[in-house]
């Protein structure tokens, strides 16, 4: 990060900047071009381990392409203030950002599928323990990103 002054590395301050945010995208690469996809997502924290859950139509191109994948790309922001100033070259924006890499699965087993499902819920709505009706899985996919590394980055 060339910016080191605005780099946040404390974890805890890392994930309450990623709770913060509202969508989280994905970057995913096919036939050596870059496809970028917004989703929502949740989270799960373990020690300092991060693990990312996605919710997703059961049919697409993402989902066409997680097996190609290797390692995926993620990033996510908040916090967007425009400052203005006396000349062009003064105006600035305020943010805070996530962003990193690491392995996207497709998950298969409705335990895991549940449980990615209750981190995105909890996510948006701070509540745990929703009834989901097993019909609906046959609709919907579930992504987990198993980050491997990740940085945040602070301008306000």
């Amino acid at each position: 990060m060339r910016r080191k002054d605005r780099e946040v590395t404390d974890f805890s301050r890392m994930v309450e900047i990623l709770q913060a945010c509202d969508c989280c995208r994905i970057g995913l690469v096919e036939n050596g071009e870059a496809y970028i996809v917004p989703l929502n997502f949740g989270y799960d924290v373990q020690g300092d381990t991060l693990t990312l859950y996605f919710h997703s139509a059961a049919a697409g191109r993402k989902l066409d392409l997680v097996p190609c994948q290797k390692l995926v790309a993620f990033e996510s922001d908040t916090g967007h203030k425009l400052v203005a100033g006396p000349e062009a070259c003064d105006y600035t924006c305020l943010y805070q950002s996530v962003m990193g890499k690491g392995e996207l699965t497709l998950l298969t087993d409705d335990n895991d599928r549940r449980h990615a499902l209750e981190r995105v819920m909890a996510h948006y709505t701070g509540r745990e323990g929703w009834d989901y009706m097993p019909q609906y899985y046959n609709h919907m996919a579930m992504l987990r990103l198993t980050v491997r590394e990740w940085s945040c980055k602070v301008h306000d």
